[in-house]
């Protein structure tokens, strides 16, 4: 008797619970935001900068006319859009979910999971929101001709048809490669009215951005006329000019944040809390505002590129 040929298991489509707002926003074909969980978390900013944060940027997408969205993983289910008690679970969140994540998070039942960009844009897809706001996205890490270090953040915005609003990379990439990785593979990079891809913290990284685009509708046209269709675009907002820190201080900042990583044996998803943390210590805590400001910024942009995309 011949064995058992082994079972085939079909990959289900994760399907977000979506919060009342957010569903009948969806259902009317309104403007919708999807907001990253990790920027809110203690992984993100430290306590009560997490729950200003949360504020502002929900405050900037429906001042702007349209709901927001906030991802996160409770009780093993993923969640678009929080109540005020699930709002709490997540200000006091520690478990990072990454796209990769999403199936062990959900199999293994996780009490709270923050999302970051890649999981974030993963969910927003599956829900039908074509617009996503965070601070900066991660990229290519300094060293990694060595490390194979490249955020999962890359690859998620090249292959879910989501326009990411974002304030650059993280300036403590490598952004020169971190742009040449998005060029590969194939995603418009856009300048918010500015003509420099921006660095996190400063306007301009000295590096010119691929594209300047300066009203709403050329934006939604880029992700309607894009040639591949399962790729998404990333939007870049320089910080507002009165909350930027100098790139003379910055810099320095950040080559003693990441040789205190490197000589700390920090490494992956690990190093972002570690360099953030370092930098709000050496900037005094001007980098906490800063990181405000740009988050707000991002997230009211956001919303007027959806609330035209839902026209």
């Amino acid at each position: 008797m011949s064995p058992c040929p082994p079972t085939r298991t079909e990959p289900r489509v994760i399907e977000p619970i979506l919060s009342d707002d957010v569903a009948q926003a969806l259902a009317e074909h309104r403007a919708v935001v999807a907001l990253e969980s990790t920027i809110f978390s203690n992984l993100g900013l430290p306590a009560p900068a997490n729950a200003d944060a949360l504020e502002l940027c929900k405050q900037a997408v429906r001042d702007n006319g349209a709901v927001p969205a906030v991802a996160a993983i409770l009780d093993g289910q993923a969640h678009l859009g929080l109540s005020p008690d699930e709002e709490k679970r997540v200000l006091q969140g520690t478990r990072k979910v990454a796209e990769r994540d999403l199936a062990v998070a959900l199999a293994q039942g996780w009490d709270v999971g923050v999302t970051t960009v890649s999981a974030t844009v993963a969910l927003a897809h599956a829900a039908g929101i074509s617009v996503f706001a965070t601070g900066g996205i991660g990229g290519v890490h300094r060293g990694s001709e060595h490390t194979g270090d490249v955020s999962a953040d890359l690859d998620a915005i090249a292959n879910h048809p989501v326009i990411t609003v974002c304030a650059g990379a993280k300036a403590f990439l490598d952004l020169p490669r971190t742009l040449e990785y998005l060029e590969t593979a194939g995603v418009p990079v856009l300048g918010w009215q500015h003509d420099w891809f921006p660095a996190f913290y400063t306007r301009s990284s000295g590096l010119p951005v691929p594209h300047r685009v300066d009203d709403e509708r050329v934006v939604c046209d880029v992700l309607r006329f894009r040639a591949r269709p399962a790729t998404g675009v990333l939007l870049t907002v320089p910080i507002p000019v009165d909350d930027e820190i100098p790139a003379a201080r910055i810099d320095a900042v950040l080559t003693a944040a990441l040789e205190s990583s490197a000589q700390a044996g920090v490494v992956g998803p690990a190093v972002t809390p570690y360099v953030l943390a370092r930098i709000e210590k050496a900037t005094d805590g001007d980098s906490i505002p800063a990181n405000l400001a740009l988050a707000a910024s991002n997230a009211a942009v956001a919303a007027r590129i959806a609330v035209v995309l839902a026209q």
